[in-house]
């Protein structure tokens, strides 16, 4: 049976994104089949000046079946060649429509389960806007294009010391409480579980413990800071609990436990994973916890997809100074979520 590979979307031209792909697919190339999306022509040129030889390079259209052998890259040319205003090391619109064209095409393939995931470099909101679309980012166009609501699927960030789940992702502070509701809290709290279960060891001892972060300071301490815990929170936890895996003994739910609380003891490991109210509540601790290693997820896709925990980096790119680290763990997190259709 042919394996079917993985797609890498290669972000943004300018950014360090084509350079941390290429770099982790000529590594990894040898034991697992990968195709990147992008400028074809570009890439050829700059994986063969990273030691790959021709003969391993195949070019592959956008609607193709993608079979490759052993040992061989494919590369996806997907219509917009990277103009020196793309590569430029700033938000361009030129360089908007052409990481956009990479993402759309590279999920396409995925929703046709012509690949078994996606792997996604950092894009620029700014440039994609500046080119004259709407996006705020790759959780929400994803779950767009598969037809899915913004609030069906879930970002989570996963990495060694922390799992993070978040209730709400890019939208301003001022609004963020408005949009925490117990459908959305129920539904993170659900995704966050599956992907505790889905990566932890078979354990049939120990529950996953699954901590939930509130709000507001002290979780609100009981209406006097906030009564978004008592009104929504507790709420959705409740009902939570009512099925799969929380009423079988396999995932124990706590909280809203105050979210100061809630990172500091899962990086102590009594936690295995918290589910987050805000974005910055989750990606400071990712980060300052697992910078480099965390693993942005998009969990509730009918595809996996994963993605490195930083952006574009301009000045990076600029410089030289690039660092494929995060990438490799991005890879390496879709291989394992995607083992099972290997």
């Amino acid at each position: 049976m042919t394996v079917r590979p993985l797609a890498i979307s290669t972000g943004d031209p300018g950014g360090v994104g084509p350079e941390i792909s290429l770099r982790v697919a000529c590594a990894e190339r040898t034991t697992e089949r990968l195709i990147l999306f992008g400028d074809a022509e570009w890439l050829l040129t700059r994986a063969r000046a990273l030691g790959v030889a021709q003969s391993a390079l195949r070019r592959l259209a956008p609607d193709a079946a993608f079979e490759l052998r052993p040992g061989e890259l494919g590369l996806v040319d997907v219509g917009v060649p990277w103009s020196a205003q793309a590569r430029q090391h700033r938000a361009t619109p030129a360089g908007g429509i052409a990481q956009l064209a990479a993402l759309d095409l590279a999920a396409q393939a995925a929703l046709d389960g012509r690949v078994r995931g996606l792997v996604t470099a950092p894009m620029s909101k700014e440039a994609v806007n500046l080119a004259g679309a709407d996006f705020m980012g790759h959780t929400e166009h994803l779950a767009r294009a598969a037809d899915l609501r913004d609030d069906e699927v879930s970002m989570l960030f996963l990495g060694a010391k922390l799992r993070v789940a978040l209730v709400t992702t890019h939208v301003s502070i001022a609004r963020a409480p408005a949009e925490i509701t117990l459908a959305r809290v129920v539904r993170t709290v659900r995704h966050m579980a599956e992907a505790l279960l889905r990566l932890g060891p078979s354990d049939a001892v120990r529950a996953r413990v699954l901590g939930v972060a509130g709000l507001n300071p002290h979780a609100g301490e009981a209406g006097l800071f906030g009564d978004e815990e008592q009104r929504v929170i507790e709420p959705a936890l409740a009902v939570a609990r009512k099925s799969a895996p929380f009423n079988d003994g396999r995932v124990e739910l706590r909280g809203p436990i105050p979210a100061e609380t809630a990172f500091r003891i899962a990086a102590a490991g009594q936690l295995d994973g918290v589910v987050a109210m805000l974005h910055d509540q989750a990606t400071i601790a990712s980060k300052l916890l697992d910078w480099g290693e965390a693993v942005n997820v998009t969990w509730g896709l009918p595809f996996v997809r994963t993605s490195v925990d930083h952006g574009v980096a301009y000045d990076a790119a600029a410089g030289g100074e690039i660092d494929h680290a995060g990438m490799a763990a991005a890879l390496r997190m879709a291989q394992r979520l995607t083992a099972a259709q290997a």
